[in-house]
């Protein structure tokens, strides 16, 4: 088959490669003055406790063993928790062995103190033990943008959550319907590819309610960005957010997916889960269409979950669960679109690759394969661009992620990319 390559790629493909690129870069430039000061601080911490060390029972115990680090005689700062233990230690060994007849100052001092931190957080970040990359938490949710435009209105009937009484029993539901059913029917229900949301009833009002989680700008925009020409960064409309309205619409749960009682809570539960869900809603914002992972065996690594409204419905079940709910014995199957890779390589975020000294290649490799995606092609360019994409992923293994408002670069590996729809238990499903 024809191959269509998409600009070369020239930065680092292992993680020795990008600690050494990010080393050789470094200069006591790049110290600020807080740099400096917190790195002053965090030496003398360390010597400070070491010494104290010294003077304690214990030290005599474990003379033999490391006196800065015993019993946790070290700095601890968040997040890197005790950088100066492995790292300190190590600068003052090597001082001991330079030439003497170099000479060094104490700004070169801290900035291979500071190359140390680096390294030791950079290797945390690409260390299987970080691999699950948490989505990231927001203070605020921010304005969207004019650009981005939606062919169907977010949450048109959406309504506040109302205050419940406490004495209420309210109902439960698990509500699922195949995604786009308005348009298509229950054709991607024959694929599994479903949409999630829960239902509410209130047996002192009789009222039913919706809750749900979804694109505010539809699936495409949050799953690929624009590339507009008065932009050197790709363009994301990707935001997600949750839509609450009274009314459950029986038949279109009914007919092609799910209605069905999951448990039941107090008036007091679902106004503490009606607070966690504003907290959730505001800082929780943007919308990730793939789950990433090592490969397809069960217990594979995961390297990024999605965000999506799957994961919304499980949060909020696990939310009535942790406030006392016991939910029934019903199995309960959601979709994943998973993309199969090897370990992600980290590009930076969009000052870092497309700013002012950004790494133009890396920026025009990006928005060389983004482009595949765009919106609105003829199909003469839409069955072209799909040769191309199949070239990139499938024969060149190279995805482009964004995640957490930054870039990384997936070796993809056979099978590639997979929809799959596979069961998560309910929380403390009650078994009796």
């Amino acid at each position: 088959m024809f191959s269509f390559k998409l600009r070369p790629l020239f930065f680092p493909q292992t993680v020795t490669e990008n600690f050494a690129n990010v080393i050789h870069g470094l200069n006591a430039s790049h110290l600020t003055d807080l740099v400096i000061q917190r790195s002053k601080r965090m030496i003398l911490d360390t010597l400070g406790v070491g010494l104290l060390g010294t003077s304690t029972d214990v030290f005599h115990k474990v003379t033999q063993y490391s006196k800065v680090h015993s019993m946790d005689f070290d700095d601890t700062w968040h997040p890197a928790t005790h950088p100066s233990g492995a790292v300190l230690p190590a600068l003052f060994a090597l001082s001991e062995v330079l030439p003497q007849k170099q000479k060094f100052s104490g700004l070169d001092m801290l900035l291979a103190f500071n190359v140390g931190i680096e390294v030791q957080g950079r290797l945390m970040r690409f260390s299987n033990e970080a691999s699950n990359v948490p989505k990231r938490r927001f203070d605020y949710r921010p304005k969207t943008d004019p650009y981005c435009q939606a062919r169907y209105t977010f949450c048109p009937t959406g309504c506040p959550i109302p205050v419940m009484k406490d004495e209420d029993v309210i109902e439960v539901y698990r509500l699922q319907a195949p995604v786009w059913e308005f348009k298509y029917g229950d054709l991607l229900g024959h694929l599994n590819i479903m949409h999630d949301a829960v239902g509410f009833k209130s047996s002192l009002t009789g009222k039913n309610y919706t809750m749900e989680w979804y694109e505010l700008f539809q699936l495409g925009n949050c799953t690929f960005p624009h590339l507009r020409p008065d932009r050197d960064a790709p363009f994301w409309c990707n935001q997600g957010a949750a839509c609450f309205y009274e009314g459950i619409d029986d038949v279109h749960w009914k007919e092609n997916g799910t209605l069905v009682l999951v448990t039941t809570i107090s008036g007091t539960m679902f106004n503490q889960m009606a607070k966690w869900v504003q907290c959730d809603n505001e800082t929780g914002i943007y919308y990730e269409t793939w789950t990433v992972r090592a490969s397809p065996d069960k217990h594979a690594v995961v390297w990024f979950e999605s965000y999506e409204c799957s994961k919304f419905i499980l949060r909020t079940y696990q939310k009535l669960a942790d406030l006392g709910a016991v939910f029934n014995k019903i199995q309960t199957n959601y979709t994943s679109i998973t993309l199969f890779t090897g370990e992600p390589i980290y590009l930076g975020n969009e000052t870092s690759i497309f700013g002012p000294l950004g790494n133009k290649t890396v920026a025009a490799a990006i928005r060389d394969f983004y482009y595949l995606f765009k919106p609105h092609q003829s199909v003469e360019e839409f069955f072209l661009n799909v040769l191309k994409i199949v070239d990139q992923v499938v024969l060149n293994h190279q995805f482009y992620l964004f995640y957490n408002l930054e870039y990384w670069l997936l070796p993809m590996k056979s099978p590639y990319i997979k929809i799959t729809y596979e069961e998560i238990p309910l929380p403390n499903e009650d078994y009796t």
